[in-house]
């Protein structure tokens, strides 16, 4: 579902800031050779993810859900010099073309891959997170969000995506539909958890953003 019509949907992307000719070559290559490309993030989410990341300066970030990299290029826009991005997918598949691109990249030393099922990667991993960028089964966000809570401190920022779910989170909910009824309650429960201050950004698919009290 298109929130804003094309006309302003171009609009908006001309006149924010323009995509890195890397990342316009990984959109092409994705829309090539990987089923579903419309899971790629973008050039305007993608610009938004660059400037949260700048903004938040973090030394380590976490993301779930790698697909073919293109977020995770755009959140170590904003690492420290010593920074580090870990990130974890599920699909050994797209491996490579991930590798391949952060090489091609100025980050491809500070980014580390993992490949697996995230809720038990996460509690293996040392490192406190300042931003964690959550794209993944949408079914076990909820999981993911506990997971990744233990690994931060106060001020680190969730990034969560796709919340509106082309806003099937407004419309009647059909059974079995085990992903919108995931995503209303994770919605739900971020806008009343203590632990965390929450707002819903309409961007693209729906991004909420939490900063941890």
């Amino acid at each position: 579902m298109h929130f804003l019509s094309p006309e302003l949907e171009k609009y908006i992307d001309d006149n924010s800031e323009s995509e890195p000719v890397l990342l316009q070559e990984l959109t092409r290559e994705t829309h090539m050779k990987v089923i579903q490309p419309r899971m790629i993030t973008g050039h305007y989410q993608g610009r938004v993810l660059s400037l949260l990341s700048k903004i938040i300066a973090p030394k380590n970030i976490l993301e779930i859900g790698t697909y073919t990299g293109y977020s995770a290029l755009c959140l170590a826009e904003g690492l420290q010099t010593n920074g580090r991005l870990h990130t974890i997918d599920i699909n050994e598949e797209l491996h490579s073309i991930q590798r391949n691109y952060f090489d091609k990249s100025n980050f491809g030393d500070k980014i580390v891959q993992y490949v697996g099922d995230a809720i038990e990667i996460v509690p293996k991993l040392d490192e406190v997170f300042d931003l964690v960028f959550i794209d993944a089964e949408k079914i076990s966000y909820n999981s993911y969000y506990e997971a990744v809570l233990t690994k931060t401190n106060p001020g680190s920022v969730i990034l969560s995506d796709n919340v509106l779910w082309s806003g099937k989170v407004v419309g009647p909910l059909k059974k079995p539909d085990k992903a919108t009824e995931a995503l209303l309650e994770y919605n739900e429960k971020l806008k009343n958890d203590p632990r965390v201050e929450t707002v819903i950004l309409p961007i693209r698919d729906g991004l909420t953003l939490s900063r941890v009290i």
